[in-house]
């Protein structure tokens, strides 16, 4: 995992001092078209160290990662980059919680309710629900949904974001649209994968024996069919996380979320190389250590899926093709 994060950190580092445009100029001319000499530039390019050797300015970040620093400051407004982590990476993980949890509690029952009613009205209704749900890019159903509330009833989500301690109601409303958007793509993709799940589950020999002992339809789905599909599931919300986290990059931008996404977008606007690279090796590490938690729910969901110790060499996640039955 250490490894993967490191990559990635590297990577960043490497495409943002490759693409064009210059923070300089945006801090001298205030975001505006102001024209300076190049011995101003040049000065305030030695200031801030973007004339230093690209390793050097690496390693400096990196050490300031670290020891607690988080990058050290904005190159933009010269704030700490650990209070503007502190002030947006709640609000990320905020809303991608809150969609991961109402995107299972939506795609399970859909998925059981699916595989129940197979090829019959109940299986085609769910189909017809998720589809545009995996069909549709979610900004673009939150741009109709931001226009179809306000002409026909007036109204569009508050514009300043509270947090759920602050101003609850204020909170729901802001967050609410957001949150049912992102959870319609996810639990489409974890509904449909877990319906087939099901559906194969349903072949195995041991479902054949529970029918066979005269149990109920429903029972032989829920008690012993889910929990056997919910392995692969569980791999499929972990996807579907990363997902989250790349789509509240611009959900929280139209919706004025001032999350991680929304940062990184302004700071990617700007050139503020820190900023970039510590919000993005923030959601790498997010994302790996997910990953992580989703093989630990393997062994508990399924005993006889066994993780050797070697399966986590210096922090890198082998494929899962490496596990073995006990």
């Amino acid at each position: 995992m250490g490894i993967t994060t490191f990559i990635a950190s590297v990577i960043i580092f490497v495409i943002m001092r490759t693409l064009p445009g210059d923070i300089v100029g945006w801090i001298l001319s205030g975001g505006g078209e102001a024209v300076h000499s190049a011995e101003v530039r040049e000065a305030l390019r030695n200031e801030l160290g973007l004339n230093d050797p690209f390793v050097l300015q690496y390693l400096r970040w990196v050490y300031s990662m670290l020891t607690g620093g988080f990058g050290g400051k904005s190159l933009a407004n010269g704030q700490q980059i650990s209070d503007i982590v502190a002030r947006q990476l709640p609000v990320t993980m905020l809303l991608a919680s809150y969609a991961s949890v109402l995107s299972v509690v939506i795609a399970v029952p859909l998925a059981a309710i699916s595989a129940l009613r197979w090829n019959r009205w109940p299986d085609y209704l769910a189909r017809l629900i998720t589809i545009p749900g995996q069909a549709i890019p979610s900004f673009l159903l939150a741009l109709l949904f931001l226009l179809g509330l306000v002409i026909a009833f007036k109204w569009s989500p508050p514009i300043v974001y509270t947090h759920p301690w602050e101003d609850l109601w204020n909170h729901v409303q802001i967050v609410f649209l957001p949150v049912l958007l992102l959870a319609w793509e996810s639990s489409s993709h974890i509904a449909r994968v877990t319906r087939v799940h099901i559906l194969e589950v349903l072949n195995e020999d041991y479902i054949l024996l529970a029918r066979a002992k005269g149990l109920p339809e429903q029972q032989v789905v829920l008690s012993h069919a889910l929990r056997n599909a919910l392995v692969p599931t569980i791999t499929i919300l972990g996807l579907q996380f990363g997902t989250l986290l790349s789509g509240t990059l611009i959900l929280e931008s139209i919706f004025g979320l001032p999350g991680l996404g929304r940062g990184l977008i302004q700071a990617a606007l700007v050139r503020d190389f820190p900023v970039i690279q510590t919000l993005v090796t923030i959601l790498v590490f997010l994302i790996l250590t997910l990953n992580l938690i989703i093989d630990v729910i393997y062994g508990i969901l399924d005993p006889r899926i066994h993780i050797s110790p070697s399966s986590y060499t210096a922090g890198l996640h082998i494929p899962r093709g490496e596990t073995r039955l006990k």
